[in-house]
């Protein structure tokens, strides 16, 4: 079976997004106090004490000035945590946030989305990523929270 694995906020992408998000704000970094915000540098939940920042990030717009694309209306900002200065990435290993409902949201490589699915347990997520890349023209996945659509990660047909 394909393994397929999530792409966090670049740290490159990271730095531009704490300076001015794609709003064009500037983070305003605070200190949690209770830890599990979904961080989307490192993918992992946030610990007490850690300085994070709340920023607007538009991975499609993004995605579109790195390959001269399109996103037309599909492209969106929103919402996300990531930490208030530098992160070394995601440990590695099993895919992040699985343990809650969430959506794929299938996209082409122009940015348009091609579908979704509802995945509501921790071992429906590989079959529903095979599935995704099995349809024609899906090259990217992006991994939503069902409560509030927030982006999660993606991942890139391999």
């Amino acid at each position: 079976m394909t393994r397929y694995t999530a792409r966090p906020i670049p740290p490159t992408v990271l730095k531009e997004l704490l300076d001015s998000d794609d709003a064009g704000r500037p983070a305003a970094p605070l200190t949690d106090p209770e830890g599990g915000a979904p961080l989307r540098c490192c993918l992992r939940r946030s610990e007490p004490g850690e300085r994070i920042a709340l920023v607007s990030y538009a991975p499609l717009r993004r995605r579109a000035a790195a390959t001269g694309t399109d996103p037309g209306a599909y492209d969106e900002q929103g919402p996300v945590f990531v930490h208030a200065g530098d992160c070394a990435g995601p440990a590695g290993g099993e895919l992040p946030f699985t343990n809650a409902h969430r959506v794929l949201r299938r996209y082409s490589a122009a940015g348009h989305i091609l579908g979704g699915e509802l995945v509501e347990t921790p071992d429906a997520f590989q079959q529903a990523f095979a599935a995704a890349f099995t349809e024609p023209g899906v090259c990217l996945v992006q991994v939503r929270a069902v409560e509030f659509g927030c982006f999660l990660y993606e991942v890139e047909r391999g």
